[in-house]
């Protein structure tokens, strides 16, 4: 074979070398970008992209004016890939300090094998800039040094969080509520309106390289819906006299307990709600009965609140007027038992406005043995008591109605004066409400409306209506409350100079959860202005010590709020009252004499 033929022979043979060569390249370049692509490209996914939440934020909660008493604010939750760390004790003890936290509180977090572990929430993003900047200084220190990439401190990272905020504090904090650890609604109308306020999370995915996220790599799978603000009917400023009023009478009295609700009697929409002592829902807390709300949680027996329900029924019913006489004794034997009024005096003969404003027992007992034991039953149940009030707050009770086939020889009497059945703080001033309302009951309401996340608000639906008593016999009831707040009734200390008011005191055997009785509640409801009612303010105190009577330690409470109430509502005052019922049969007798 001559020179020529080998060297075109050497150059056919590298060539179809040099094919084959190509061909594999060809075949393995198909194999890879498409026959395993979707392998390779998982692999590369798993290796490379992890998936986070996308946290929702919690919705709004405002006052009547807009003004926020529960919002979530931007934070920080600092989460860690285990398998990226490779020595848990060192980062630990590093990195623990910015935490806040203990080497040994924090090395559990680090050591595993999950590819998400939550081991800071919530936290300031000063903290993780913190954190952050401290694992930069040390891998800055060990890259420099021989193996230094091999010791690196990798795998944290940063995600987008809320922390709930309560602007006002401890103010409404028993209607609010907070939020638990786990983020969930704990009392008040965190609570109940929970499914609301939540948003829905959405998810991210995020290119991880070298231990830190690669900028401009994260891309949104899932957007996160905010959650549904809510508005209360609360006025924030009228809580908070509200609050301070009640904090000032509990401490003054040395009581166990108080509350004070504000509620408009045409709408049902209550302007406050406050309660002593209360709690800052911006701290933990370990006894979780501090996080009910006494106002629909706690009840107790009325005392001579209740008797606005017996008079009221009595004069629906036809059997009395303002100015039906009866002889009041200080004691009244019925059913074996002999009651007595709350201070001693010879027996009297008084009009029903004259028993009523001085609360005399023994007439009560008169007043409400002019019914059947049924009709004074029913009077009770139209008035809401032994009936949740609609309001749809957690924890509420319905209070305790005996029926009618329980009673004994002394429940009819015992209930005429407001006692042997119980009621909630809500309850009552919704029979007071009533009665300001023209004798129609409203059920009480605390939400005005929901916002979405663009702001587009939705008004709640009015309140339903029941009517109670006539509007006659609540305009002659009202009349006969003004005298209540006379210088011969038994609340002087609830008048408002300019102001017609109206209202009622309450002073109650406390039951003691034993069968019998301690202490006192002390009451006073009222509404003004007393002829054209705009507002109704209930105070109730639990356990006074020492002075014990709703007209002392209750009434003041109510003027102190209702004053603030009529002014910053700019409401008018009226004129004075031209029709005064007699309290006694000789002031009886004259006014007859005189008309």
């Amino acid at each position: 074979m001559s020179e020529t033929q080998l060297t075109t022979k050497r150059i056919m043979q590298l060539v179809s070398i040099a094919a084959g060569v190509f061909l594999l390249f060809g075949l393995r370049l198909i194999d890879v970008q498409a026959v395993q692509a979707g392998g390779y490209t998982a692999r590369a996914n798993s290796e490379l992209l992890n998936s986070s939440v996308l946290l929702a934020p919690r919705g709004t909660i405002t006052d009547i004016n807009g003004v926020e008493l529960a919002r979530s604010v931007a934070a920080i939750n600092i989460v860690v890939d285990q398998v990226q760390i490779s020595d848990p004790a060192k980062t630990a003890a590093l990195v623990a300090p910015y935490l806040s936290m203990t080497t040994s509180e924090l090395l559990p977090l680090l050591s595993g094998t999950k590819r998400y572990q939550i081991i800071a929430k919530q936290v300031e993003p000063a903290v993780w800039n913190s954190v952050n900047q401290a694992l930069n200084d040390y891998n800055t220190q060990v890259i420099k040094q021989p193996g230094g990439l091999a010791n690196r401190m990798l795998g944290f990272y940063s995600e987008r969080s809320y922390v709930r905020d309560y602007p006002t504090g401890a103010l409404a904090a028993s209607l609010i509520g907070k939020i638990n650890d786990a983020g969930v609604g704990a009392g008040g109308i965190e609570e109940s309106l929970d499914s609301t306020l939540t948003g829905v999370n959405g998810r991210y995915l995020f290119a991880n390289g070298a231990g830190t996220v690669i900028p401009g790599s994260k891309e949104v799978l899932t957007e996160a819906k905010p959650g549904t603000g809510v508005q209360l009917t609360i006025d924030r400023d009228i809580q908070w006299v509200a609050q301070d009023a009640i904090s000032a009478a509990v401490k003054q009295a040395h009581a166990l307990s108080g509350t004070v609700v504000v509620m408009d009697p045409k709408t049902g929409q209550i302007l406050a709600q406050a309660s002593a002592p209360t709690f800052d829902p911006t701290k933990s807390i370990t006894d979780l009965s501090v996080l009910r709300n006494p106002a629909v949680t706690d009840a107790y027996e009325p005392g001579s609140v209740g008797k606005i329900i017996t008079y009221s029924a009595a004069m629906e019913e036809g059997k009395i007027t303002p100015t039906t006489l009866l002889t009041i004794p200080y004691g009244l034997k019925v059913g074996g038992t002999t009651f007595h009024d709350h201070q001693a005096h010879p027996t009297q003969i008084m009009t029903t406005t004259g028993a009523l404003a001085e609360s005399s027992n023994t007439g009560a007992i008169q007043v409400g043995a002019m019914m059947s034991n049924d009709t004074l039953f029913s009077y009770l149940q139209k008035f809401g008591i032994g009936q949740l009030t609609g309001s749809h707050l957690p924890g509420e009770t319905q209070g305790i109605l005996h029926p009618v086939s329980t009673w004994s020889a002394t429940s009819a009497p015992t209930i005429a004066f407001g006692q042997g059945y119980s009621l909630t703080a809500l309850q009552a001033t919704s029979v007071f409400a009533t009665i300001a309302n023209d004798g129609v009951r409203v059920t009480p309401n605390v939400v005005a409306g929901y916002f979405d996340p663009s702001g587009n608000f939705t008004a709640s639906k009015p309140s339903s209506t029941t009517r109670v008593v006539s509007a006659a016999t609540a305009t002659q009831m009202r009349l006969m409350m003004e005298s209540v707040v006379g210088p011969d009734g038994t609340a002087p200390e609830a008048a408002i100079p300019g102001y017609r008011v109206a209202g009622k005191t309450g002073t109650a055997m406390r039951a003691n959860g034993t069968g019998g009785y301690s202490g006192y509640t002390a009451s006073f409801i009222g509404f003004a202005p007393a002829d054209v009612p705009r507002y109704v303010v209930s105070v109730v105190v639990q356990d006074p010590k020492g002075q014990h009577f709703g007209g002392t330690v209750a009434a003041p409470v109510f003027k102190k709020v209702m004053s603030f109430v009529l002014q910053s509502k700019h409401i008018a005052p009226t004129a004075p009252s031209t029709i005064h019922y007699p309290l006694t049969q000789a002031a009886l007798q004259v006014a007859n004499a005189t008309h």
